[in-house]
Parts: C-alpha cells; structure tokens; sequence
C-alpha cells in the first residue's frame, strides 16, 4: 500500500487543527514563501468574504491557511512536489506533468526559475521555501544540488503518510533521514540524462535507465513514476551508489573529456572544434555502435589489438611536441586497450611486452 494512502483521517483532522492554532501572519507567510492562491481564484478573495490576498512577486499569500494537505484516492497517483526548478527539476516537472502525473507544487527561491517552470507546467503551486511546499503534496522530490541534500533534509519535517526522494546520483536514500517522521518513506530517483536542454532531455527520458532505490513500498511506486516517463527502472543494492556514479560520470563527462583531447589532438592539424567533430566524431559512433553489437572486448581496434609498438612510440612523440596536454590521457587509455587486447587473446606475451615498454620509455 503506497505511503500516501496510510494516512488517518484522524491525523490530518489534527494536523489541520495544529495549523488553525497556529494563526500564521501575512509577514509570516510571506517570509516562508506560500502561495496559498497563485491563480487569485480563492472565494471572496479580497472582498471582506473570505480570507485576504496580497502579492510578493510571483507568490500571492492569504491570511488564512484554507486548503487542506493533498491526499489522492487509493490506486490514484501521489500528488507530487518538485524542490528545485533547474535543469533537472524542470525536465521531471514537465515529463511527469506531460505523462498525467498530477505535479502540484515547485519550490525554488529564484523568481524566474519558479516563472519558467510555471510556464511549462500548468496549474502548478509556486513557492520560494521548501517547507512551504509540504503541504501541499505527497510525494516530494528534491532536485537539488548533492552539497545541498543533507541541510535541507534536516530543514524539512514530514507528516505521516508523505514520501520523499531526491535525484541524486551519488548519495542514497539514507542522506533523507533527518526529514522523516513515523509513517513517512524515502528513496532515490536518478534519471541517467544529461540535463544540458530541456527538450533533448525530456526525449533522452524515453528509454533511459533510471536507478531507484529505498523502502521496499515506495519503490515500487518509483517504478511507476520511472515507466510513467517512458524510462526503464532498475533498482539499485544499498552501498552500490558511489560506484553507480563514478561510471555514469565516465559515460557522460568521461566522454566529454575524451572529446575534448580530441579537439587538442585535432588542432595540430588546423582544425577546429567543429572540423575534429566532423572528421572524427562518425568513427566515436560506429565504435559505440560496434560495443552495443558487438561487446566491449570484440570492438577494440587499433594498434594495441596488433601489438604495434612502433605506431605507439610515434603517437607519444607526436603528443609529446604538439599536444602535451593530451599526452596523460592518451597514455591511460592505451594502458587499458593494452589490458583489453591481452583479456581477448589479441597479443601474444611478447606483444604485450613491447607496447608496455614502448608506453613506458616516452615521458
């Protein structure tokens, strides 16, 4: 039974009854961020019928806290917060929105990126604290920077029958513990994206892994969320989340950076960066393509498949006079072809001797 559906009638009569005795000011509310009534649709607002309305911004506040906590009807979908309206937050925000996930609630302290993501999508709640936002939803996401998961873990309290998640790649769902109370269940939801623009992310989405982890129940519904956005979830061992993310930094920046010694390698030749891209960027490709057909091991070419120590010798003299940069990358990575080549059988003892020694003896 998801976590959102186990919440009493009983305990949201009391926690409704804690927030009437509270009796927050305008000033207060102002300073915590709520937009009770972003649409200035709330009866009598402004009239002396109902509660009062003013503005801060972006953010339109009430006097009276009148809405209740969201609560979906069994087997319906959480209602959903997003804290966080960058480049992740925003591309979640509308994937889910886009799938009929009912997203009801952002929270950001920049004015333009709670704008923009109002823009995309519809009927959402604005706010500028994350707290504000708790009341609202059911399930709360934190797309958020990893620096700033634990102290703003520690700054929100949940209510019994909420769930919360962040989009960490590196940290588990652990780092959420400081915002849990009894009845409450974390996990985590990586998307394996590159969150460079919007619209390639959001149809990068279709088909990509998502790696999920946490209490037993609420995976299960991150599954759903995952599949709902077209993605494939795996669900991913406790502990497994640093190595989990050391490879996907290699299959997205670790690919950037070889690219980019491509470019240093390439201008000894007048090229540009997009002349490099043109003339080697295909062969990238196909060796892509090659490891998807074939495997890692089979789509290895190159001298160290042919145990070409000379052609080895010349490539370290060549980078050493004209791309020196370039030379500490070049020299890793022909080590590792090196251990690939002897792991298939490609290189005799001798051969692997020679590339060694010829990989050895250029500084």
């Amino acid at each position: 039974m998801k976590a959102w559906d186990q919440m009493e009638a009983a305990e949201r009569r009391a926690r409704e009854r804690r927030m009437a005795e509270h009796g927050e000011t305008l000033d207060q509310l102002a300073a915590e961020g709520i937009d009770l009534d972003p649409d200035g649709t709330i009866a009598g607002a402004g009239t002396g019928a109902g509660p009062s309305t003013h503005r801060h911004g972006d953010l339109e506040h009430v006097s009276d806290h009148t809405h209740p906590h969201a609560h979906s009807e069994p087997g319906e979908r959480p209602v959903t917060g997003i804290v966080g309206a960058g480049p992740v937050g925003l591309a979640l925000g509308v994937a889910l929105s886009r799938a009929g996930w009912p997203v009801g609630a952002v929270a950001s302290r920049d004015p333009a990126r709670r704008a923009r993501f109002r823009e995309h999508v519809p009927n959402v709640r604005p706010f500028a604290e994350a707290n504000a936002l708790v009341d609202d939803v059911e399930l709360v996401i934190l797309a958020v920077p990893d620096d700033a998961l634990a102290p703003l873990a520690e700054s929100l309290r949940l209510y019994a029958g909420q769930a919360i998640v962040h989009t960490s790649g590196l940290l588990g769902a652990e780092v959420l513990a400081p915002a849990r109370a009894a009845g409450t269940q974390a996990g985590a939801f990586h998307p394996l994206v590159a969150f460079a623009d919007l619209e390639l992310a959001l149809a990068a989405l279709r088909g990509a892994t998502i790696a999920i982890e946490g209490d037993d129940d609420l995976v299960a519904h991150l599954a759903d969320m995952a599949e709902a956005i077209g993605g494939s979830p795996v669900r991913l061992a406790p502990g497994s989340k640093a190595a989990y993310h050391a490879a996907a930094v290699l299959s997205a920046g670790g690919v950037v950076a070889l690219l980019d010694t491509i470019r240093e390698v390439a201008a000894n030749l007048g090229l540009d960066e997009a002349g490099a891209m043109r003339i080697y960027l295909p062969l990238v490709e196909q060796t892509i393509a090659n490891a998807r057909a074939l495997g890692i091991d089979a789509s290895l070419t190159g001298p160290a498949t042919r145990g070409d120590a000379g052609t080895a010798a010349a490539h370290l003299r060549a980078l050493g006079e004209g791309a020196p940069d370039a030379l500490p990358v070049y020299r890793a990575l022909l080590a590792r072809d090196i251990a690939v080549a002897t792991r298939r059988g490609a290189l005799s003892p001798e051969a692997t001797e020679r590339l060694r020694t010829a990989l050895a003896g250029h500084p």
